[in-house]
Order: C-alpha cells, then structure tokens, then sequence
C-alpha cells in the first residue's frame, strides 16, 4: 500500500506540474467557460421576463455552466495527455517496472482533481464579484466545488479511457464536439419545465447533464434543494464508479499488451 501510494503521488505531481508547464492546457478550460457565460447571461438576459423562471438574473441561473463545461476541457486534457505518454512510449516503458497500472490512473485524476478545485474556486469568486448570490451561503459553495470536483473526475476518467485505448489525441479531441452536444441538449439555458419543444424538452430530461446543471444551480438560486441535490450527486457518484471501473480496464488491457 505504501509503494502504491508513492507511485500515485510521483505520479501526481508529474501531471501537475506537466499541467502547469502548459499554461495553453489551463487557460482555455478557464477562459472559454467565463467568456461563454458572459456572452449568454448578456444575449439572453430577457428569459428571465418568462413566467416562472426561476430567478430575475440570468448570470445566477448560467454560472452553473461554467463548472461543467471546465469539466469537459479537462477531460480533453487528460486524454491527451495519456495518449501522449502512450505515443511517446512512456507507458511502456512504465509498465517493465514494478509501478502498478492504477497508480498511472489514479495519479493522473490527482492531477485533475488540483486543476478541477482551482477553477471552481475562479468560477466562484468571478460569480461574487458580478454580483451573484449564492442563496446556500458559503457551505453550498463548497458544495459546489465538491460536486464540480466530482464531475471533472468522471469526465476526466472517460478521457484517460478513450487515449489509453486508442493511444491518439486526436481521437480523444475527436469526442469533444459529442460531449458539447450533450451540453446543449440539457437544461442549460432554460428550465425543463419552460421548454417549449416536447422533442427537446424529453431528450434534456433523460440527459444526465441537466441534473449535474441543475443540482449546482439549486445551491445558487435555491438554497437547499434536497431532490437537486440527491440526483446530482447521485449522477455524478455513479458516473465516476462507472468512468473509473472503465478507464481501470482500459489501462490493465494496455499493460497486458504492453
């Protein structure tokens, strides 16, 4: 147990400090999430005129977006950066020496997991300073950070699974218009129940975004919505089991060829 968690910790930091060498991996998960919410809560401030909507600032019903979609640049970057250590040989080269499949995942998504706290905690303070207001006060903003933690490590785990199969970045980059499409198609910019469209209305109920969205923004417009809560932490908790068993196959399945 002690030589494993020796392996995940070097591994860690080599993912960390990987990271930080590379601002151009960090800036556009940052810097695309805060532009799109500008953009949005600007253009489409008069849905809050709808009856029934659930708050009277837009910025305070989209700055939910911006965790999740930091969620899907970093799984981006940890696919990649897999894919890369596959391509360049250093999983290979890993796998004759005693260090254990797992610790490369588990250092991996430790390296995640600092990159996921640091921008929800940017995505917080760039909400404060607009003016929103967090009706849960500052134990449902660690909340939020929790559950933005855990939705980055489950994206981030199907990442590390698609370049560990595939050992290509540009397959892995290849995914990222079809987990956008996933994005769109939620309750991202209105509330299911305001959705005119029955098609659209019936695909953002069963996509599993909108309640990771919805969850999040309960603890902002809210308080303590406890069904919210329930399913996004419920989603997120079963999606990280999921995405970890499978990018843990992906990894084995790669050693045993190697």
């Amino acid at each position: 147990m002690s030589a494993t968690s020796t392996q995940v910790g070097e591994l860690a930091r080599r993912s960390l400090v990987r990271t930080l060498r590379q601002p151009a991996s960090i800036i556009p998960s940052l810097l695309f999430p805060l532009v799109f919410l500008a953009l949005n809560s600007g253009g489409l401030g008069s849905a809050t005129r709808i009856p029934d909507f659930p708050t009277d600032s837009y910025l305070a019903f989209f700055i939910a977006a911006p965790f999740v979609q930091a969620a899907l640049f970093a799984t981006m970057g940890a696919g990649t950066d897999v894919a890369k250590d596959v391509q360049t040989g250093f999983v290979s080269r890993l796998a004759l020496t005693p260090t254990r499949g797992n610790a490369l995942l588990f250092g991996q998504l430790a390296g995640v997991l600092a990159v996921s706290l640091f921008s929800s905690l940017t995505f917080l303070v760039v909400g404060l300073v607009a003016g929103v207001t967090f009706e849960s006060g500052l134990p449902g903003m660690v909340v939020i950070m929790v559950l933005a933690t855990l939705i980055g490590i489950a994206l981030s785990s199907i990442g590390v699974m698609l370049g560990m199969r595939s050992g290509s970045g540009e397959a892995v980059q290849g995914m990222f218009p079809l987990f956008f499409v996933f994005l769109f198609l939620s309750s991202l910019t209105m509330p299911r129940p305001l959705i005119e469209q029955d098609w659209f209305r019936t695909i953002a109920t069963y996509n599993p975004v909108s309640y990771l969205l919805e969850a999040i923004r309960s603890l902002v417009i809210t308080g303590w919505d406890g069904r919210a809560l329930a399913l996004g932490f419920g989603i997120a908790i079963a999606l990280v089991a999921v995405s970890v068993f499978g990018a843990s196959r992906a990894v084995r399945m790669r050693w045993t060829r190697t």
